[in-house]
């Protein structure tokens, strides 16, 4: 991989990076709907589009850290201190681990209770071949719930800081991920 000397992300990334991170909000709004739900059926039919589009969005992120990895990013603004520069290399990695980590859980969860994940129709998943135990199955859903709660806090600071870098550092922020916009050099 080649050196960045752009100070915006590739069109790839852009593309990756938004509609990946439409589908986080979308998901967690189905998934707070799924808890609202009257009846116990109505919350498991809106939790089957949350486990599709968790799918979807594992699906997403793979092929945005393939293409992280194939494709060179543009270095941080360098006015960043040095805290700011660790913190978002942080959150960063965390959200990739999120990103994998929370569909994989669910979808071993929801193997736990001996059932795969039908995504939209187009192809099922089967259940992960570790036996029905539905309290573990529980344990791991309270715990994918838990980092889920923990992503929404992560976005909030992750959106915080473009806002900040945009606005008040004046370094390009959010332009970085958009196609248009200032990005000083």
């Amino acid at each position: 991989m080649t050196e960045n000397t752009s100070r915006r992300y590739s069109l790839g990334a852009m593309i990756f990076h938004w509609t990946i991170a439409i589908a986080v909000i979308w998901n967690w709004r189905i998934a707070e709907n799924a808890e609202h739900a009257a009846t116990r059926e109505a919350a498991g039919a809106i939790m089957a589009d949350h486990k599709a589009l968790g799918i979807t969005i594992l699906i997403l992120s793979i092929g945005r850290l393939v293409w992280r990895l194939t494709h060179p990013v543009p270095p941080l603004p360098s006015d960043l201190k040095p805290w700011e520069a660790k913190l978002a290399r942080t959150v960063h990695t965390i959200f990739y681990v999120l990103l994998i980590g929370l569909p994989i859980g669910g979808w071993l969860a929801s193997s736990f209770y001996g059932q795969g994940v039908d995504v939209f129709g187009i192809f099922t998943l089967p259940a992960l071949p570790v036996g029905e135990n539905k309290d573990l199955g529980h344990t791991i859903f309270e715990a994918h719930a838990t980092g889920g709660s923990i992503f929404i806090y992560l976005i909030g600071l992750h959106i915080l800081g473009a806002l900040k870098h945009t606005f008040f550092d004046k370094n390009g922020g959010i332009f970085r991920m958009l196609p248009f916009g200032k990005v000083p050099g």
